[in-house]
């Protein structure tokens, strides 16, 4: 039991180090969204039209060197500032994955090959596409924003300034504001990297992996295994080729996919921030296109 402990204590420590950077980027850039981006900037760069607003949403995943656990408060940030729900949803999902650095280690860690890299990039945006056109017709815009501002102002988090503030105190915000959500997004992060290396710990891996012994089963065993883990989307590739002699192509790329969408960690930040309701439809999309796309392939 000792030496399980000792085993838990240095996975908890390992996912911490290894998320700390990337949430602390996320809240800053949250924070900067927050004092410098306004309502009329962001209008005069949407698109108005539904599917150009999430091929939009899209590609700004390719701009934001996030991993899922940093971008869900960027994300949150972008729904107060009336960017369209299924257009920050596409943006969420892509990019911790179309990002350059994750590409990057995707390609060194599979042999320098670009196969898997791009494969992984394809599989990332037909799903985030497919599950942000389903959001657009199935959820409001009002009624998520309106709860996204009441749970701000409930946890008194709104340091809204009604004057215009000038660039000193726009910097003061920006630092105010990435304390208060390094803190709010923080908490979820230790709750979810000690349920994660419990899980790793104790739930036996072989077990799962013996299990997977047709394409459909490899698959699934793969996208729980990868929600099991919660490795940022930064590290996970080196994880996954790892099981390459194992599995097929299909299964590592749901494992690669699956997990920089919906792990322990960003499931807890989710439900923190949007209705849980919505997480639970949003992670279904998931679960049914990631499956869907990987099969095919």
């Amino acid at each position: 039991m000792g030496q399980s402990l000792l085993q838990m204590n240095t996975i908890f420590i390992s996912i911490i180090i290894e998320a700390l950077p990337f949430i602390v980027l996320g809240v800053f850039i949250s924070a900067v969204i927050q004092m410098f981006v306004t309502e009329e900037m962001i209008a005069k760069v949407m698109p108005k039209n539904r599917f150009l607003s999430i091929a939009f949403g899209t590609g700004m995943g390719a701009l934001f060197p996030a991993c899922e656990c940093g971008i869900v408060p960027i994300t949150e940030r972008l729904v107060r500032k009336n960017v369209p729900l299924s257009a920050a949803i596409a943006f969420m999902l892509t990019g911790p994955i179309i990002n350059p650095v994750v590409i990057f280690s995707t390609f060194v860690a599979f042999g320098d090959s670009w196969k898997m890299a791009l494969l992984r990039c394809g599989l990332a945006i037909f799903t985030a596409v497919l599950t942000a056109i389903a959001i657009s017709y199935f959820f409001s815009e009002n009624q998520l924003r309106e709860f996204v501002e009441a749970k701000l102002h409930h946890h008194g988090h709104d340091h809204e300034a009604h004057d215009k503030p000038n660039f000193l105190q726009k910097i003061t915000g920006t630092i105010d504001h990435a304390i208060d959500e390094f803190f709010s997004v923080g908490k979820f992060l230790v709750f979810g990297g000690l349920i994660s290396a419990a899980m790793q710990t104790f739930f036996r891996t072989s077990t799962l992996l013996s299990l997977g012994q047709t394409k459909m089963a490899a698959i699934l065993i793969m996208m729980l295994l990868a929600f099991i883990m919660s490795i940022c989307s930064e590290a996970d590739a080196f994880i996954a080729s790892s099981f390459n002699g194992m599995f097929g192509t299909s299964a590592i790329l749901a494992f690669l996919v699956f997990g920089a969408m919906v792990d322990i960690k960003n499931l807890l930040m989710m439900m923190h921030s949007f209705k849980r309701k919505f997480v639970f439809s949003m992670i279904g999309l998931i679960i049914v296109f990631v499956f869907t796309g990987a099969f095919l392939i």
